[in-house]
């Protein structure tokens, strides 16, 4: 048996590839595939209507914002935010690769302040106690850092439009989505193969910046069109629609978040109680619950190979760690069963026992 732990494209729920199958084959009844029938078909505009009703069900999402379904990742995300948003200034928090990434793209647009960064600590923590500069014209945090195991677990109260990438932790919490100006996030993680990026984004901070914008960068574009401008994504979104839909039959995101917890508590636990591993995130308030990061402890570190090969042939897929860090990665992803979870705690045993 396969436990796929990778940190993206990754798990999805078997609710999901059933349902995908079914849709591949015959969608809606109408005899042909999902991948080839018009975005414009009444069969499709329902699956685009009820994906982002779910979407405002499920993270109840308040009036004044809009669910967008759109191309090019997270990584177009990073440059329309300033394009769209951006005056004079913005404001970011430097807690990974990614967030630099969305960084990097700002300074394209306008003065970037750097109100904090953990890169000091090769990003093992998040920062706390830093000040937003309220002149700027909106602040942007990564709220889940899959490279290196942190997570912003609270909503940020902030004076100025808060936008936040949410990539890898979307529907594995409650948000209150009313403190944020744009959620954002790649699908491929918690929600859908990769193809389509979500965009919960409140209208009213539109139409503030004098630079003329690219049609199809610019959100307005897509509200007003509801996600048709061009031809949208169509089999992602279908499949988002059918984790939408299993999310709702587990009891929606508080519950799943009762089992993510629980998930990377029994995790977390195990590295902290084996003698070959350690953690690489030693905040616990500051530990991810959806990429849970460990290295081998010093004295074993000539194992790590060792036990990678031994992991992979007793069926844990994905569990290599970031280039960039090394050491090993689970991703708990809201798809992944608890029994994979206690099967990786099994083979960490099992190789303490061979070891120690």
């Amino acid at each position: 048996m396969k436990h796929n732990f990778s940190a993206g494209p990754s798990i999805l729920s078997q609710y999901t590839i059933k349902k995908v199958v079914e849709g591949v084959q015959n969608f809606a009844g109408t005899g042909l595939s999902v991948m080839e029938v018009s975005h414009r078909s009444k069969e499709f505009v329902a699956v685009m209507d009820e994906a982002q009703a779910l979407f405002k069900e499920l993270l109840n999402i308040p009036e004044g914002y809009h669910v967008l379904f759109l191309g090019g990742g997270a990584s177009m995300q990073f440059a329309m935010v300033p394009m769209n948003l951006m005056r004079s200034k913005s404001a970011y928090l430097n807690t990974g690769a990614w967030a630099a990434k969305a960084l990097k793209e700002a300074k394209l647009y306008g003065e970037v302040v750097e109100v904090a960064s953990s890169k000091d600590a090769t990003y093992n923590y998040i920062p706390k106690g830093y000040s937003v500069p309220e002149d700027a014209d909106y602040f942007h945090i990564t709220t889940n850092n899959t490279i290196y195991g942190t997570e912003i677990k609270e909503d940020i109260d902030c004076n100025i439009p808060l936008i936040a990438d949410m990539s890898s932790d979307i529907f594995s919490r409650r948000v209150d989505v009313s403190k944020y100006g744009i959620i954002y996030g790649g699908a491929q993680k918690n929600l859908a193969p990769a193809g389509v990026t979500f965009v919960i984004i409140r209208e009213d901070i539109l139409g503030k910046v004098d630079r003329s914008i690219p049609t199809l960068l610019d959100y307005r574009t897509h509200i007003d069109k509801g996600s048709m401008f061009n031809t949208p994504p169509v089999l992602p979104i279908f499949a988002a629609l059918q984790t939408l839909h299993w999310l709702k039959d587990m009891g929606g995101v508080e519950a799943m978040n009762k089992i993510n917890v629980e998930k990377a508590a029994l995790l977390y636990d195990e590295i902290e109680r084996n003698k070959l591993f350690k953690g690489t995130v030693v905040n616990k308030e500051d530990r991810s619950i959806m990429n849970v990061c460990w290295v081998m402890e010093d004295a074993y570190a000539a194992y790590e190979k060792e036990f990678l090969e031994f992991a992979t042939g007793k069926g844990m897929v994905g569990i290599k760690g970031h280039r960039s860090v090394g050491g090993f990665r689970a991703s708990t992803y809201n798809a992944l069963p608890k029994e994979s979870v206690e099967a990786l705690i099994s083979v960490m045993q099992e190789f303490e026992t061979a070891k120690v």
